[in-house]
């Protein structure tokens, strides 16, 4: 059984969705503690074809707290029309914001949770079968270093692969998860490149602008996209 654990994104890249749809379990890693300027609030779409940063405020921010212990404080309707001034004429507008509108009706304001389903709101859309959990809900020991965490979360679940991002390729050691009966793998995403209006491409956007110019049927092509190792 493959394993991948990562911390929520908002909206995060296509990348993480790759990650999602290579295993047969995703976890959500939210109670490890919030990093300040990271994808946990933040992200980037194409606003007159530039990267345009957006960030969601979070109630009494601080790296000292767990990702599972904070809120947002969500102004929906502002990013909303930004996304339709942005995206108004893009191909698949009329199938994507409802999608984020959707995300937007959830009423737990909890990091976490909404990131959570808005996760899952859009694995829904493009027929990602993964079973997701959340670290937080599992009830394992959490005081051990990172990767004696990580290889209890896989041994729990049952797993036999753990794939990681390939930024995290300098943070674990394949032996150690070799004596634990894991097999260690790393997830690096091809160049992806689609037309994005008439503009020269940005690459790396939020899942946000891939859904926007490519249909569902393109996209999971796309999540295949990757190499292991």
């Amino acid at each position: 059984m493959k394993v991948a654990i990562m911390q929520p994104y908002l909206f995060p890249y296509i990348g993480y969705f790759q990650l999602i749809n290579a295993v047969d379990v995703f976890v959500v890693y939210d109670d490890v503690n919030y990093i300040n300027k990271g994808y946990v609030n933040r992200n980037s779409i194409l606003v007159n074809g530039r990267k345009f940063k957006f960030t969601f405020s979070i109630i009494g921010a601080s790296q000292n707290s767990k990702i599972s212990e904070l809120k947002f404080d969500l102004f929906s309707t502002k990013f909303l029309k930004t996304i339709k001034m942005a995206y108004s004429h893009a191909p698949n507008f009329n199938c994507v914001l409802p999608i984020i509108e959707e995300v937007f009706q959830f009423e737990n304001k909890n990091v976490s949770k909404f990131l959570t389903n808005s996760l899952l709101k859009i694995c829904e859309y493009l027929q990602i079968q993964t079973r997701i959990l959340v670290s937080s809900e599992l009830q394992l020991v959490s005081d051990k270093k990172a990767s004696d965490r990580i290889i209890s979360i896989c041994k729990w679940i049952g797993g036999t692969t753990y794939i990681n991002a390939i930024g995290g390729k300098m943070l674990y050691d394949a032996t150690e998860f070799e004596r634990n009966n894991l097999i260690l793998k790393f997830l690096k995403s091809d160049d992806i490149e689609y037309k994005q209006f008439a503009n020269l491409f940005v690459p790396w956007l939020s899942i946000i602008d891939v859904m926007m110019f490519n249909d569902v049927l393109a996209i999971k092509k796309m999540l295949n996209n990757y190499t292991l190792n």
